[in-house]
């Protein structure tokens, strides 16, 4: 594809003049790849540089940098934009609104949204502020921003109703959907293909499978939406949350004749969905499909079909997949690997387990903390809570990929300070909470309440627990203050 093709602009980058950087904004963004570090080693080259860059390019950029949540990298090249004194229109200030709450959080946000002029303010500022409500499912912010709108006379949005229903969806209120519904049809503002999905995930929460097929008729009728693909594997995974696996199946062949471009997303749906109402035959089927679409295929692509596989208990399928993927694959993914661990010690084939975790750390993959987590359940599992706990320990000292911190599950926490308590083991209690602390900013009120039990259990007395409740500002039952006062010396 020529740059012509690509950005319909070539004339106006062949004939920059000096004061301008010499390639497209994006290409020189993107110069060493696309991490994040790269790309804001780029922008601050650029921006040092001193030199000019045409608005068109701008926009162009943000959008892209954006479609690979690149937000941080985005917010700095809008903000030198606007100091280099470059005019933005009220849809380029909506979509600063938008970077500024994905990269500094919704606080950030508000003030910017305030501190705008008021005649910027219109429908597309408004819009910006109620998406990022909706994201951050803050339901009484949004719908004050909404009322607002209403008041001012400001249209809504398919999008904007969109936003409101995503979030009652996960706030657990989705029969306050049917009623956006209706607004949005009495607005005369044409539901899309995502009104339509969500509005029968609403339905499908309150179990209404009989309005989930009332609004795919509707949609029909209508005749102005189109059912893509992601309409069916909707309504395929509905059914087969319903248990209605035969329903669930006419859905799937209809998915699989609106894949019409091939879409990798809706052949991993199809096997996903497949091996959840038990068909291997057409789990395999389409997984030659996918293979034939896609030579190259990815390591999620593996991935997702081993997980299906394990799922429908035939090993030595998803054992074949892997040695497939193996032999082929540039990176190994450790995720896959977990996919086989995973399976080998729940059948309590801990020794293959642990063969393929070595293997894959001597060639360069090295575990993860999901990795630990599932010998920590194993071990947890068979009891032997002495290895289960130099599991946690590595899955903690890991992190998770996203450099956030690993935290166990609060059953897990559970499970072990019982087992100390039962055990009167204060000494492994403490060396426990003391790796839990690594993980946690509070342990928490339930594991120091274990901790007092298994004090009092082994006739141990403490000079510090006191103080150390109020640091960690615990309150306990009335219990554990009796306990509390049995095992306490000065």
């Amino acid at each position: 594809m020529s740059l012509a093709q690509r950005y319909g602009k070539v004339k106006s980058i062949v004939k920059r003049s000096k004061k301008y950087i010499d390639e497209a904004l994006y290409l020189k963004l993107f110069k060493d790849g696309g991490s994040e570090l790269n790309v804001r080693q780029q922008l601050n080259q650029f921006i040092k540089s001193g030199k000019r860059v045409y608005k068109w390019e701008v926009g162009d950029t943000l959008k892209k940098l954006r479609q690979r949540k690149l937000y941080q990298p985005a917010l700095k090249l809008s903000e030198t934009m606007a100091k280099r004194n470059m005019i933005k229109t009220i849809s380029d200030q909506a979509i600063h609104i938008d970077l500024v709450a994905k990269a500094r959080g919704i606080t950030a946000a508000e003030s910017y949204f305030v501190n705008l002029p008021e005649s910027t303010k219109n429908h597309l500022c408004y819009g910006a502020l109620l998406n990022c409500y909706c994201k951050e499912l803050l339901a009484d912010k949004a719908e004050g921003v909404v009322e607002k709108m209403k008041d001012l006379g400001f249209p809504l949005s398919s999008m904007s109703y969109n936003s409101l229903m995503t979030l009652y969806t996960k706030v657990g209120e989705p029969e306050k959907i049917p009623s956006i519904i209706q607004e949005l049809k009495a607005s005369n503002i044409m539901p899309d293909s995502y009104t339509y999905n969500i509005w029968m995930r609403a339905l499908a929460a309150v179990n209404d499978i009989s309005g989930v097929e009332r609004v795919i008729d509707e949609m029909k009728r209508d005749g102005r939406v189109t059912g893509d693909w992601t309409t069916y594997s909707n309504l395929a995974s509905i059914y087969v949350d319903a248990g209605l696996f035969e329903k669930a199946e006419g859905a799937l062949k209809e998915l699989e004749k609106r894949n019409a471009h091939k879409d990798l997303s809706a052949y991993q749906f199809l096997i996903t969905l497949y091996g959840r109402i038990g068909k291997v035959y057409e789990v395999y089927r389409v997984w030659r499909s996918l293979r034939l679409a896609f030579p190259k295929t990815a390591n999620i692509s593996y991935l997702n079909m081993i997980q299906v596989l394990v799922n429908l208990k035939d090993l030595p399928g998803a054992e074949k997949c892997f040695r497939e993927w193996e032999s082929s694959c540039t990176t190994f993914d450790i995720r896959v690997a977990n996919a086989l661990i995973g399976a080998y010690t729940k059948l309590d084939m801990l020794e293959k387990a642990e063969e393929l975790k070595e293997r894959f750390r001597r060639r360069g993959a090295k575990p993860n903390a999901k990795t630990w987590e599932i010998f920590l359940d194993y071990h947890l599992r068979k009891g032997e809570f002495k290895l289960a706990v130099d599991c946690l320990s590595e899955a903690i000292s890991i992190g998770r990929g996203n450099g956030e911190k690993w935290v166990p599950s609060t059953e897990t926490i559970g499970i072990m300070m019982k087992h100390y308590e039962q055990e009167k083991d204060v000494d492994g209690a403490e060396e426990y909470i003391e790796i839990l602390k690594k993980s946690v900013d509070s342990v928490g009120v339930e594991v120091f309440e274990s901790l007092i039990r298994t004090y009092a259990a082994a006739g141990r007395t403490s000079s510090a627990m006191q103080r150390r409740l109020k640091m960690e500002n615990v309150n306990v039952n009335e219990d554990i203050k009796k306990l509390l006062e049995a095992i306490t010396v000065e």
